[in-house]
């Protein structure tokens, strides 16, 4: 005896509802967009940062960029003002890892 079995005899009332997987679907896709994004290396305070700016498209959509880029790097970093900041000079990396997702990308200074 499965759990939706198990379920059924508790609420025999109920009928299960189909999860939606269009909606499951919209969530791992992000905006690609035609104008590229600009990758960009700095210091502030002596130290190396990486900053990608230029996405058009949500906020929400570009926040979970960033934080698949952190994970992926094992690095610190932020979203702030519309760009994203990690710590480090990674910008090849970060470059082939946008390339595989489908962005275009520019490498911008140093």
């Amino acid at each position: 005896m499965d759990l939706k079995d198990q379920l059924k005899n508790l609420f025999p009332e109920h009928t299960p509802e189909e999860t939606p997987t269009e909606e499951l679907a919209k969530e791992d896709t992000l905006w690609i967009q035609n104008d590229p994004l600009i990758c960009k290396y700095e210091k502030r305070k002596g130290k190396p940062i990486t900053i990608i700016e230029g996405y058009t498209g949500e906020t929400s959509d570009f926040k979970i960029l960033a934080k698949e880029i952190k994970v992926l790097l094992g690095v610190g970093g932020s979203f702030k003002n519309e760009s994203i900041i990690i710590q480090g000079d990674y910008r090849d990396r970060i470059m082939n890892f946008l390339k595989d997702k489908g962005f275009k990308t520019k490498r911008v200074g140093g």
